[in-house]
């Protein structure tokens, strides 16, 4: 075994590494740019290394300056993660020419899987079912769009070189194949360096099942069964299970030994993962191949009792596996949630900014947290806005789901937008708990899934209320402790005024709605006037800090965090954001100027689409922005024309940037 491991990452897979590491006795060394000086795995570690800015390709992509480090700290390996290095031929060959062993496959087995059109070819002929397509290296548009029509619609377009749902477009239909080819090769190249392409049919109902296989030096391989990853947004993964609802023993038995045929093909060695589509009737399609551990593969770990790290470590170092297929079985079953900082609201567009609130459930038995933030940490531009993995783990799949929806309702996040209340409504659809899902399952749960925002309930106000009038006999209290006359009437609690009613008015603003909650002083307590009636609250803060509140009989617990003006209330696992406002301020809020578009996150200008001055329709798209390398249109709110572009090709923007100027068509009064 490895004295000393370098994990060429961040975040929470670098953190998972060194929790393994340390189990073993392993001293770890990790790497770290400017924006994560004061990242979690950079305090866990042993050691820590700064290799850059904050860019990945400026710092986490330099194989040449990670090597150098791994042989000035002494390491005898270097464990990839998933992303950044993990995929790369070349840094797994530069490794072994360095004499530090790669924690990951032989440099053969990632070249053959790293082109999905090459990987097709082999698994082709070593027997794995494939999806009807096309898979090879010629790229000229018309002869793909001949392709494409030969293979018919509905069409997927995927990067070759690529994954995580970067550089793919659906088609369904002829005339709309040429933007969507321009689109995912850009993408393609903005995110791989290669714009190269495969075309397959497009299953409309798949299931994304993805077997778990490992294999070793000495020429055993074996599968730890399957997860399903079908609930996916921008054909990227937010909840996967294991083991899958409905695989039948024989299924399984036939998807294993294909996907240990597949690592066969490739003498494969180490952790991997094949992807499949399993459709409707039963048959099932080789997708691709990840070279690497994957991002889900905790919920392998809770129904085996496995730690797959640990497998990678032992293989890399050249011990055989520890057990044989007969001896892993399934216990339970486990359903892993990635919590993103992200707007579902906003076609699940990144968010950017400061964890000002961030509190977990408790780990135990039932529930595991893997993440790589604390409190007070930014979520920033240039990594992936995953903030943690909640895990959750019971005795079979409804208790399971009861768990995730519980453990969900209790992760708290304020300072920046998450996909947590999202994730919730996922988990409580009846379809979800039926097992009746696949990738389109947000697409086709849509209404029920996106809500329309309601307004601040009753009982939002008065938690909300109750905060503030706590807070102010803490303040009243503090003053009277010390006064000079801690008994003056004028640092009572109770509300007591010279020659005024015992009452305060609270204003709010609720999205674009002004409303006031009138506070009435009572003994013991306030009697609030909402929008639904009068309400008698009394409450009392926890150790913790939380609102304990007694809402007219009601005993509720709630979570108020502020920032300035801002109240963002956590309540029953939803967040509702409330702004303190005085009338009696001098000053306009800021409004949209109309006639401008701007940008919806911080990203990169990497296509304008119109020209100015040219007529354009409704919908027509007008600036491409990238940011975390996934691309968002700009689209035209109504007919007519850009007046004028505020950015060039490749300039790089803040969130609200004023991007371009836009002239309205006016319809012309009829005679």
């Amino acid at each position: 075994m490895f004295d000393t491991i370098l994990i060429a990452n961040r975040g929470e897979i670098a953190c998972r590494v060194i929790r393994t590491a340390k189990r073993l006795g392993i001293r770890t060394v990790a790497v770290y740019s400017d924006a994560d000086a004061g990242a979690l795995h950079v305090a866990l570690a042993d050691e820590a290394y700064h290799i850059g800015p904050p860019a990945a390709r400026e710092s986490y992509l330099l194989g040449d300056v990670i090597l150098e480090v791994a042989v000035r700290s002494g390491a005898g390996a270097i464990h990839p993660g998933y992303g950044f290095l993990s995929e790369n031929a070349g840094f797994a060959e530069a490794c072994a020419k360095t004499g530090i062993v790669f924690i990951g496959p032989p440099c053969a087995a990632i070249r053959a899987m790293g082109s999905k059109s090459a990987a097709k070819e082999i698994m082709g002929a070593a027997g794995v079912p494939l999806v009807p397509g096309y898979h090879g290296q010629n790229q000229d548009p018309a002869f793909l769009r001949a392709e494409a029509d030969r293979i018919g619609y509905p069409l997927l377009i995927k990067a070759s070189a690529g994954g995580g749902g970067k550089g793919m477009r659906v088609v369904w239909n002829g005339p709309d194949f040429d933007e969507a080819l321009s689109g995912a090769k850009r993408e393609a190249m903005a995110g791989f360096g290669d714009d190269h392409v495969l075309m397959e049919k497009y299953l409309t109902r798949p299931r994304h099942i993805e077997i778990q296989v490992f294999a070793d030096s000495q020429g055993n391989a074996l599968h730890l069964f399957e997860r399903d990853c079908s609930i996916q947004r921008r054909h990227q993964k937010v909840i996967e299970e294991a083991p899958a609802s409905g695989m039948t023993a024989a299924l399984r038995e036939q998807m294993g030994a294909a996907a240990v045929a597949a690592a066969r093909a490739i003498n494969y060695v180490g952790a991997g993962t094949v992807e499949f589509l399993l459709d409707e009737d039963g048959s099932f399609y080789f997708m691709e191949m990840n070279t690497r551990l994957q991002v889900e593969h905790p919920v392998t770990e809770m129904i085996t009792g496995l730690d797959l790290v640990e497998w990678q470590l032992r293989v890399a170092a050249g011990e055989p596996m520890p057990c044989s297929q007969e001896h892993i079985v399934i216990g339970g079953h486990a359903i892993e949630a990635r919590i993103y900082a992200e707007d579902p609201a906003r076609e699940f567009l990144p968010s950017i900014g400061k964890l000002r609130h961030l509190r977990t459930p408790s780990e135990n038995a039932h529930v595991r947290i893997d993440s790589g933030v604390l409190q007070g940490d930014e979520v920033s531009i240039h990594y992936d806005p995953m903030i943690a993995k909640l895990v959750v783990w019971d005795s079979d799949r409804s208790s399971a789901i009861r768990r995730l929806r519980q453990a969900l309702a209790e992760f708290q996040v304020v300072g920046v937008t998450t996909n947590t209340v999202f994730l919730g409504s996922v988990a409580a659809h009846p379809a979800f708990a039926a097992g009746e899902i696949d990738t389109s399952f947000i697409e086709r749960h849509r209404s029920a899934l996106f809500p329309e925002a309601a307004p601040a309930s009753d009982r939002t106000l008065a938690l909300a209320a109750l905060d503030l009038m706590l807070e102010q006999a803490d303040e009243a209290g503090q003053r009277a402790h010390s006064s000079s006359d801690p008994y003056s009437p004028w640092h009572r609690t109770n509300g007591w005024r010279l020659n005024f009613d015992n009452h305060h008015d609270l204003h709010f603003i609720d999205g674009e709605q002004a409303i006031t909650v009138v506070v009435h002083y009572r003994s013991g307590g306030y009697i609030l006037d909402l929008p639904g009636g009068s309400l008698f609250v009394r409450g009392e803060r926890s150790a913790g800090g939380d609102i304990l509140a007694d809402l007219g009989g009601m005993r509720v617990k709630g979570t108020i965090v502020r920032h300035g003006n801002t109240l963002t209330i956590l309540d029953q696992g939803k967040s509702h954001l409330l702004t303190r406002h005085d009338p009696s301020a001098a000053g306009d809020e800021d409004e949209a100027v109309a006639g401008r578009l701007t940008a919806p996150m911080p990203g990169k200008v990497v296509a304008i689409m119109a020209e100015i001055g040219v007529r354009v329709e409704r919908g027509t798209p007008l600036i491409i922005m990238e940011a975390m390398k996934m691309e968002h249109t700009i689209s035209a709110p109504c007919d007519g024309s850009v007046a004028e572009f505020h950015y060039p090709v490749g300039a790089v923007v803040n969130e609200g940037a004023e991007l371009l100027d836009f002239t309205a068509e006016v319809e012309q009064p009829l005679p």
